[in-house]
């Protein structure tokens, strides 16, 4: 049964109560379009008050005539299923203009409000009935509150404490010269405004709202974007948090005022319960918090019955970040849906000028505030012009915890809805026109080992994931033989998926102040730095070691290494691919994700890049005999100074020479010349030349030298200046030669079982 009393006026306009005799259940009627919505004290929009009378559904009810549609729980669904197609419709179509997710989900929401398909009663009736709608707010706002919540575990408030003063002084301009400016023009247009909107609360509450900056948007959009872990990203991210913590004071100060709007007494209970609740975090929770902190393994998730514990759910904790899925694809479109239903263009123009006026105002002079506080911000603390802009744009977007803050009137909230999707809509797409992260790492000089000056240190940054991969890389290192003479600096950069939290971290071990605390948060780290210091002391000064830690998302990792790389003046990156083989099917696994980084490396590096597979974990000095190729001379360079590696190197020729590159060969032809005439009495260098027609030609002849020799470690190049005819055929028994090249892909496989270990090296690319 289904009553319905519309807050703040007499029962009137409804209908007579109609029996269907088939569902034996009760409903009433409302005509909406008659319905005139009383205003609170607080100048929102009054919502019915709809008594329901639980009806519960059978599996077999629609044999009996019940209708699906009249139960609460079927008509939740279906509004779902129609949100989330909706949504996923709009993405597909917005997708070429690199709309972000956001912009979409507002649309969606618009398209089943009463601007577009709400126009329709029979729309209404049938799928946002007056009876179900309570249902479909409650979830909506119990999703809205779960994200804001979901956005805050994930903070990192020691990011304040790590920011610098450039990031606090832009916080500082973005915040207090919108407010400022908000607050000055709602001042000097007040007498134009209504009586509720002319308080000094609802000014200073739409002026701090306005001048907030939302950690939640803004990371929701540089994830999409995939500006995380670049320099904008991360400015933007620190700004944000201070953003925040400055912002939300105003927002509390201008709600206080609006309980003296009430009565004095309503100040002083919100004052006592702000206190009491602020004493109860800080002197409860905050020690309990600790103690389970004290009582948690060092580098273990907490456990869930702590978590359970303190009512925090299972989205706290190891398992939580497992359901965000379920909260963004599930969730938030009821969020949508809630926010749509409410938003009606046409009540902006019975409203008029007059009343929407002073709003409008005041909300295109906070977006213009904004904009303009952080770029002077940004210019003053000498951030380069572009970055200034984008960070500006970043800054300037607005999401829908902001629509959340404006306790305003149903036209107005219709307006600001309006203005919201179109700022996204518009900057987003400028965002990622303006910046490219990648554009820093596009250098014109040679930064190879073979263009380092004699006696020059060569500089080589190691990726690593995990422990496992540490013992093949040390070997590599010693392979390339570093000596007081031709020093060695190993950048060692470890790389953690970004998980339970939203800022990316860069840390530098070197010169982190608090060692002890980084070897708490990040075990591993400390377990492979140990390893990797282990080997410097026992190659003295000929080997200098600067390790760093980076928690970043898989999508932007590749931004970390190249800026590393780039920082550093790294002449080769090494990627470790750890693949485990299936004896009895032949197959291989690597690390989740790193395909994805490895490919974004090798994009956009600033100099060469070395895809290191070990195959057995078991080669080592001084057993090595190493086999490489021409376009893999980087490290042929320096290996051949190792009294302990015995190397052979192979140049594959074409029997018909019209595919050759004429100025790669002419390159190869010196290369090989100098290299013969300074090795051609070490007796631990052998140089052949093979001449093939095809691929099998070349595959036999690998295959040839195998059975003839094991070599511990095969190093070979990726694909440039490659005569196609000598690869021809071969693509067919690769399958990931995009990233390794299929000669590299070839003896990496399963299937070749006469190496050790194979190092794919793609040399530096001018990207510039």
């Amino acid at each position: 049964m289904v009553r319905v009393f519309p807050a703040g006026q007499p029962l009137k306009s409804i209908n007579a109560w109609a029996w269907r005799a088939h569902s034996q259940a009760y409903h009433t009627r409302m005509d909406m379009r008659g319905a005139k919505f009383h205003t609170s004290n607080r100048g929102t929009a009054a919502v019915p008050l709809v008594c329901v009378r639980a009806q519960g559904s059978h599996a077999f009810g629609i044999f009996y005539g019940q209708n699906p549609i009249f139960v609460s729980y079927d008509m939740v669904l279906a509004d779902l299923i129609l949100m989330i197609f909706l949504i996923q419709t709009v993405r597909f179509l917005l997708k070429p203009f690199r709309q972000p997710r956001l912009v979409a989900e507002l649309i969606a929401g618009i398209i089943i409000g009463p601007c577009l398909l709400g126009k329709s009663k029979r729309f209404n009736e049938i799928m946002f009935p007056l009876y179900s709608r309570f249902v479909l707010r409650t979830l909506g706002i119990f999703a809205l509150m779960l994200f804001v919540f979901v956005s805050g575990v994930k903070m990192d408030l020691t990011l304040i404490k790590r920011s610098g003063k450039k990031h606090l002084y832009i916080a500082m301009v973005s915040v207090m010269l919108p407010f400022l400016t908000v607050m000055a023009i709602g001042l000097i247009i007040r007498k134009v405004m209504d009586h509720e909107m002319a308080k000094i609360s609802s000014i200073g509450g739409i002026a701090s709202g306005l001048s907030v900056t939302t950690f939640p948007i803004h990371y929701t959009v540089l994830e999409e974007l995939n500006l995380l872990s670049s320099e904008v990203g991360n400015m933007a991210l620190s700004i944000a948090l201070i953003s925040d913590s400055i912002g939300m004071n105003f927002v509390t100060v201008f709600e206080a005022l609006k309980q003296v709007d009430v009565s004095a007494g309503t100040l002083v209970w919100y004052l006592i319960s702000m206190v009491v609740l602020v004493a109860f975090l800080f002197s409860a929770i905050r020690p309990a918090l600790f103690w389970i902190i004290d009582h948690t393994p060092k580098g273990q998730a907490v456990h869930e019955s702590y978590v359970v514990a303190i009512l925090l759910g299972v989205f706290v904790g190891q398992p939580w970040w497992r359901k965000e899925t379920i909260l963004k694809e599930i969730m938030m479109p009821f969020t949508f849906a809630f926010i749509g239903l409410h938003t009606d263009f046409s009540a902006m123009t019975e409203a008029g000028w007059r009343t929407l006026g002073p709003l409008f105002t005041m909300v295109i002079s906070g977006y213009v505030s904004k904009f303009l506080a952080t770029m002077i911000g940004a210019f003053m603390v000498a951030v380069p012009s572009r970055d200034s802009l984008a960070l500006s744009l970043v800054l300037s977007l607005r999401g829908q915890v902001e629509l959340a803050l404006y306790m305003i009137r149903l036209p107005g909230f219709s307006m600001m809805i309006f203005l919201t999707t179109i700022l996204l809509a518009t900057l987003t797409p400028l965002i990622s026109v303006i910046y490219d992260p990648s554009k820093p790492y596009k250098v014109l000089k040679r930064r190879t080992i073979q263009h380092i000056p004699p006696g020059e240190e060569v500089r080589i940054l190691v990726c690593i994931r995990d422990k496992k991969s540490v013992p093949s890389l040390v070997n590599l290192l010693e392979v390339t033989y570093p000596t007081l003479q031709n020093p060695l600096s190993v950048y060692a950069f470890h790389l953690v998926e970004l998980i339970g939290r939203a800022n990316p971290v860069f840390i530098d071990h070197d010169n982190d102040p608090d060692p002890d605390d980084l070897s708490i948060r990040f075990p591993d780290s400390e377990a492979i730095r140990n390893a990797l210091i282990l080997y410097q002391e026992n190659r003295d000064e000929s080997v200098k070691l600067h390790f760093f830690t980076a928690l970043a998302a898989k999508r932007t990792m590749f931004q970390d290494v190249c800026k590393l790389a780039l920082n550093s003046k790294a002449t080769i990156i090494i990627l470790p691919l750890e693949r485990q083989y299936d004896g009895e099917m032949g197959t291989a696994e690597q690390w989740g994700g790193g395909q994805m980084l490895n490919t974004e490396v090798l994009s956009h590096a600033p100099c060469s890049v070395g895809l290191l597979i070990d195959k057995a974990h078991r080669w080592h000095l001084p057993l090595t005999r190493c086999s490489g190729g021409t376009t893999s001379h980087d490290f042929i360079i320096h290996m051949v100074a190792n009294p302990n590696v015995s190397l052979t190197l192979v140049r594959f020729l074409s029997s018909n020479p019209e595919g050759d590159d004429e100025r790669q060969k002419k390159l190869d032809d010196g290369l090989v010349t100098w290299f013969w005439m300074k090795n051609e009495a070490n007796e631990r260098v052998i140089y052949r030349e093979v001449v093939v027609k095809d691929g099998a030609d070349t595959a036999a002849a690998i295959k040839a030298m195998a059975e003839e020799k094991f070599y511990h470690l095969w190093i070979v190049g990726r694909k440039q200046g490659i005569n196609e005819s000598l690869l021809e055929g071969l693509s067919t028994w690769t399958d990931n030669q995009e990233e390794l090249g299929i000669i590299g892909d070839y003896v990496s496989s399963s299937d070749f079982v006469d190496a050790d270990s194979v190092l794919v090296v793609q040399k530096q690319i001018l990207r510039g």
